[in-house]
């Protein structure tokens, strides 16, 4: 659980380098898809789900020409950390 609040706080911060009138719509995406998402089943499905945050976050990223290091953090909480 910890390591999902981790990614979700990391991903609110990318949506800051992201133009202004798009923070409010990806903020409110990445609030819905955490919440959706709040109660595993499963919990060896988290790393897949955290892996999917970071790709989906890289593309946005990429989308708006914001350099991709700036995800380096939410890739190391996302890939590399162990639950």
């Amino acid at each position: 659980m910890a390591r999902a609040l981790r990614a979700y706080m990391e991903v609110l911060r990318l949506v800051r380098r992201l133009p202004p009138e798009t923070r409010a719509y990806y903020s409110k995406y990445a609030r819905e898809n955490f919440v959706n998402y709040r109660e595993l089943d499963d919990p060896s499905s988290l790393p897949d789900l955290l892996h999917r945050a970071y790709s989906h976050s890289s593309w946005v990223l990429s989308k708006y020409s914001v350099n991709a290091s700036s995800a380096d953090r939410l890739k190391n909480i996302c890939c590399c950390e162990s639950a």
